[in-house]
């Protein structure tokens, strides 16, 4: 497996939600592979998560997390592993009722494009996007946008993995990546409800 050259760490959150995600959706065929996402560095748990004391010194007791800003200490809301259990499997519902509403043609162009090594990963996340606002207009749905591109986001990388398997950790380091980049705010609102 490629090491996840693709993140700074700001990302955890979006790490650990498609993680339980996958861990949580039924269907999931590649399920004996996801500890090996823990073990590339790809998977951050909150005990993870580094956090500096009001000294400005490097914590890594998992406690709290954090980052200097302006030099000052900015602690995010502690957030634990069951409360992203909890909404992942909430969302995996939503994503197993979608599932068979998305066309093989949608996953079987998007696997071609994460077998492509030559693709820089910024054109994936493109194609991803691109996939799952495709899918949210296509989709009757009385969910709010943003959770639909979500569980979409989501799904789609459980069925890219479901199919090529050693696409795994490419398919949701750009997942990860596309929702950082798209639904940042929605998921910490989420997560903070």
């Amino acid at each position: 497996m490629e090491q996840d050259i693709y993140s700074d760490g700001s990302d955890h959150m979006e790490r650990m939600l498609l993680f339980a995600f996958l861990a949580e959706s039924s269907g999931c065929e590649f399920r004996e592979q996801l500890p090996f996402l823990h073990s590339q560095g790809i998977f951050y748990s909150v005990k993870d998560v580094q956090a500096y004391d009001s000294d400005g010194e490097l914590q890594t007791d998992g406690n709290r997390s954090g980052h200097l800003q302006n030099g000052d200490l900015v602690l995010e809301p502690e957030v634990n592993e069951e409360i992203f259990r909890t909404i992942a499997a909430q969302l995996a519902e939503i994503g197993d009722q979608l599932d068979k509403q998305i066309e093989a043609k949608v996953v079987n162009d998007l696997v071609q494009h994460f077998l492509n090594e030559n693709l820089p990963i910024e054109e994936i996340t493109r194609c991803l996007s691109q996939a799952v606002q495709g899918l949210a207009r296509a989709i009757p749905s009385d969910l709010e946008q943003e959770k639909a591109m979500l569980v979409l986001a989501m799904l789609l990388t459980k069925k890219v993995a479901n199919r090529v398997p050693s696409l795994l950790q490419r398919v949701f380091s750009t997942t990860v990546n596309y929702i950082s980049q798209h639904l940042h705010n929605y998921v910490v609102r989420m997560l903070r409800e």
